[in-house]
């Protein structure tokens, strides 16, 4: 039962085995795009209020290091494509203290998934010299930092 409610937390839900069952790919392609939309969805959930909005990310932020380091473990390897909790609070990251326009939303999400995708340094740097739990989260997390950051950027350029 332990391993059941570790997993469905780390899986968003065990949305992210979909993928795998839709396309038959053994390494679960398309997991890390299921929990970022599993994100988004629950975005018009989470606090409006931006402070309060950094309080719930802060208090997920530990929350998720545990369950993925957890999860690790019942998955008995290191950063298992089917743990997603990790772009859970990547993305939402992402978003902290922006306005949840359509814009943002997207921008957002289309960031944030080209740099977990592709991982420029240091979030690679990161990836594979972090272990545990917190080397799980924490490149997405740097990823969402750096997409914020790019979607303020952009909105700044184009609208």
């Amino acid at each position: 039962m332990r391993d059941f409610l570790i997993r469905f937390l780390a899986s968003a839900g065990f949305v992210s085995y979909v993928p795998a069952r839709i396309t038959g790919f053994k390494k679960f392609t398309g997991s890390g795009m299921a929990g970022t939309l599993v994100a988004l969805a629950l975005a018009p959930f989470l606090p409006e209020n931006r402070i309060y909005f950094a309080l719930f990310c802060a208090a997920f932020l530990p929350f998720s290091v545990w369950i993925a380091g957890l999860a690790a473990k019942s998955y008995a390897t290191h950063d298992d494509p089917r743990i997603v909790i990790d772009e859970m609070i990547g993305y939402w990251i992402a978003i902290l203290f922006m306005d949840r326009t359509p814009f943002n939303l997207a921008a957002a999400f289309v960031i944030f998934r080209s740099l977990d995708t592709l991982k420029p340094w240091p979030i690679k740097k990161l990836e594979t010299s972090v272990r545990g739990g917190f080397g799980i989260i924490i490149d997405d997390v740097l990823a969402g930092a750096e997409a914020n950051l790019l979607t303020r950027l952009a909105a700044l350029i184009l609208l």
